[in-house]
Parts: C-alpha cells; structure tokens; sequence
C-alpha cells in the first residue's frame, strides 16, 4: 500500500470513480460471466500448454482485483471470484484503444470483468489473453496489505466483509459450516425425520433455563419473547402425530458474550417417539462420526493443539462419578446433602445461591471441578431432576432424570435426554419453576398450560436432543472462539 494517508487514497478513488460516471461507465450491469476461475481450473489446469492455445478457449471472467503487476507493454493480474483465482495477461498493442491505460488505472479491490481466451504462461499458470475488459464497482477504500492481512481480531468481526476479502481461511470456515448443516439435514430426512419451522416470536419462552429477550407486539398489544429453545413447539407436534421432527434455526438468550457465548445462536434440535435417551447418544455418535468423513474426509480432528478422534467410542460417564473422581475429598455419603455440598463449595471458593438444592450445587461441582477436562468424546449421563425439568425421571433414582450431554474439547456440544411425558408431573414441575422465578431466579421457566394441555391428549415416549451448531462447527474447523464461526457475531458498539 502506499504510504499515503488513507483519506487521500480514498479521495483518490472517488475521483476514478466520478471519471467513471462522466464516461457512462460506473457500475455497469449488462456484463454476464460465462466461466467461474476455480472451474477454469478444475476444467483446464492440466492441460497441455500448447493445445490450449490452439483450441482458444472463449472465457468471460469477473471478479476482485487482488494483484496487479504492470509492465512497459504487458501487464499481469490476479483476478479472485467465490471460486478460486485465475490470472488475467493484458497486451497494450492487441487490446482495444485505450484499454491498457485505463487497466494501469485500476486499484486493488475494484471488481472487474474481462472477456479473452485462454493460455499457459512459460512457468504453466492458466491465464486469460485479455481481449476486452471494464470495471464493475469501484473500491473506494484501499485493502489491507497483502502479507499483513487483516490482523486486528475486532475488527475481522465487525467487518467480515473485509475479513472475507482478504482471508480465504476465514471463506474455507465458512464453507465447512455450510457443509456441516447440509449434512445434517442429508442424514435426519434419510431416516425419516421432517424438517419443520416453530415460532421464534413466543407468548410464553420455553424449552430451557435461560433469561429471554422482551418484545412487543403492536397489533395485539401483546409482550412476546424470543425464543429460548423450541422444544415445547417440537413436542406438541409429536402430540400431533409426527414422530420425528427436526429444526435447524436461532435460539436467543439474553445473556454475556465470550468465546463460546453468542446471544443469537444456531441449534439442531430433534425429537424421536417410542425411543430413550440411548438411542439419541447412539443417533449423535454417529451423526458426528458419519459427518466427519463426509465434510473432512477423517475422523481425527485437531482442536486447539489436541487430537480429537471420533471413530473411537464414545465414552459414557455419570456425572456423580465423574465429580466424585475429580473430588477426592468429597464424602460419597454426603454427595446429595445439600448444606454439606453448599460448605464443601466453599472450600473450592465457589459461588453459591442460598435456593440452591443438590441438583444444582453438584451440577456448579461438575462445571467447575469436571467439565475442562472433558478432551475426548464423552457423553455424560445422569444429571439431577433439579435442572432437568423437562427431563423423564430415572425409575429406579427419582434423583436423577435420564438425560446427557456430550463434551468434546472442554465444550458442552449436545443436550439430550428421555422426554418427560407425564402431564400432571409437568404441571408440578412448572409450578415448582415459577416459585424459583418468583424467588428472583430470572432463568426459571414460565408455567406453559397449553403445554400440558398437550400432554393431556398423549405425547408418545420419546428422545429429544439439542446439538449446538457454533460449537461443533468450532471444533471441525479448530477454532477457539465463537465469533470465528459466526458470520456477524454481536459486538459492542464500536464508540462504547
């Protein structure tokens, strides 16, 4: 980049740009491309030089300037579309009156079009002989230098634009997560899932315990929420006679941003009748082992300097086993006594609720003492009826619900669990989360009574699971933060 100060290279640019709208030639749309760069490639790559130029393949090409070499009589440049790259050859004394001139013009970043024929330089890279050429859209702002990129992390967020332009990791994470959820939906319809759509907008947030985001509506003068999760949806249509459903879509929560926290986030959700919480640990092992091959061709994965290998087994684990083991002074007798849990919570400098019963204060153990370490696949089963309202009770441990999730890399990626069924059990649960709500707890449920009315007309015995869609995407493609896997996180305002 030159050392000229920014503004004066962009006036720079806006003056090219108003010499294009004297001469009628500022964002044209009449051009139509008729090759993409990384099918020229793909189709011409390794062919013969020679026979090549003798066959005088036609190409019209449009894409982002992204190099410019520019010689006495001949010039060089490098052209990039969603496809790849290929190289553009302009020769003063065979292009149009004019043209070469007007191509020495051009800035990095301008989006150009050119017509020609294709060839094989001397060291054998495809290029296109220009026969005629025109910009599209001016780039009034001058890009990042080439070997430095875009290196502030901000602002690759606030401007993926920019970041997409200059980083084809940054394109390639994104393709992948394209990939991931067109798996997805391959492997739920090839075993007779039905992909739906529920509310996002709710008169009463359900499905998880979490704080959601307020709305209004005008025209019935009615406060609604964001969805939190939309479980409660699903199942009422497993009431309705669909027994397997799935969506892929946004859930919102009204909560901190960090690396593995976005407000505005992406679930894989699905419900299954006349199955149990085995069978959603068998169907997520192998979604996640049958998408790796597909996506990345290997069942081995690196994650933040770890190797992750998902052709193995997964692991299955309680998790009062798994506290137990990490706590060695824990007193196995003791490990459902809430006041000795509260005080043992303490000695770990843990924070603690006085409503806190034993489900929670072990679930806070596990997060703390437990969760980090979870490297390989795990799925950890067993979780306390405590945080688990939605959750069927064990038979033989009223304790515990029969429920799990999975840990992969530290990260709880996968929820799942035998669906509650019993109506008149749901009732008292929800009765039981409005007195917490009541209590001030903010991320306790509503009572939904359409809900249970739906119960009341027979929901089958089912699995349900919830896969969070970011985070598996951040361990395929090896990312440590939420926001790298997230076209346009939220940020704070950028004069906060």
């Amino acid at each position: 980049m030159s050392e000229q100060p920014e503004h004066a290279l962009i006036a720079e640019r806006r003056r090219k740009l108003e010499e294009q709208r004297e001469a009628g030639e500022a964002y044209a749309n009449d051009f139509r491309r008729t090759a993409r760069a990384g099918d020229l490639q793909l189709a011409f790559g390794e062919r013969d030089g020679e026979a090549l130029e003798q066959e005088a393949v036609p190409v019209a090409v449009a894409g982002r300037l992204m190099a410019k070499r520019v010689m006495g009589k001949a010039s060089f440049a490098r052209l990039e579309d969603m496809s790849g790259a290929i190289q553009l050859f302009f020769e003063r004394d065979a292009l149009p009156e004019g043209l070469y001139q007007t191509f020495k013009s051009w800035d990095l970043g301008d989006l150009v079009a050119a017509e020609g024929t294709l060839f094989k330089t001397r060291t054998g890279e495809l290029t296109v002989r220009v026969q005629a050429a025109r910009n599209l859209a001016k780039c009034l702002r001058p890009l990042p230098e080439k070997y430095h990129g875009l290196s502030d992390t901000e602002t690759r967020y606030r401007q993926r634009y920019l970041d997409l332009i200059m980083s084809a990791e940054s394109r390639d994470v994104f393709r992948l997560r394209s990939r991931m959820i067109s798996f997805m939906r391959q492997y739920l319809d090839s075993r007779g899932f039905l992909e739906v759509e529920t509310p996002m907008m709710q008169p009463i947030p359900g499905g998880a315990n979490a704080r959601p985001f307020i709305t209004h509506h005008n025209a019935l003068d009615l406060q609604m929420f964001l969805r939190i999760a939309p479980e409660l949806y699903l199942k009422r249509l497993l009431v309705g006679g669909f027994e397997r459903v799935y969506e892929i879509n946004r859930n919102f929560r009204n909560e901190g941003l960090s690396t593995r926290h976005n407000p505005e986030f992406t679930m894989l959700e699905l419900y299954q009748a006349y199955v149990d919480h085995e069978a959603m640990m068998d169907l997520t092992e192998d979604m996640l082992r049958t998408m790796a091959a597909a996506v990345l061709g290997r069942a081995a994965l690196e994650s933040q300097g770890a190797r992750i290998d998902l052709a193995e087994p997964f692991r299955r684990v309680e998790l009062e086993t798994l506290v137990r083991d990490a706590n060695p002074g824990l007193d196995p007798a003791k490990a459902r006594d809430p006041d000795y849990l509260r005080e043992f919570a303490g000695g770990l400098e843990m924070h603690t609720e006085p409503g806190w019963g034993p489900g929670k204060l072990l679930l806070e153990l596990f997060e703390k003492t437990v969760e980090p370490g979870l490297q390989q696949p795990v799925f950890v089963t067993g979780y306390p009826l405590e945080v688990s309202p939605l959750s069927r009770s064990r038979d033989a441990d009223p304790f515990l619900v029969d429920r799990f999730e999975l840990f992969i890399a530290g990260r709880e990626l996968a929820n799942g669990f035998s669906e509650l069924n019993d109506p008149e059990e749901q009732a008292r649960r929800f009765r039981a989360q409005v007195e917490q709500k009541t209590a001030g707890d903010e991320e306790a449920m509503f009572y939904d009574a359409d809900y249970v009315r739906a119960l009341e007309y027979g929901m089958p015995p089912a699995g349900g699971l919830g896969v969070g869609v970011d985070r598996l995407v951040m361990l395929f493609a090896d990312r440590s933060s939420i926001r790298d896997v997230l076209l346009f996180p939220h940020m704070r305002p950028e004069d906060a």
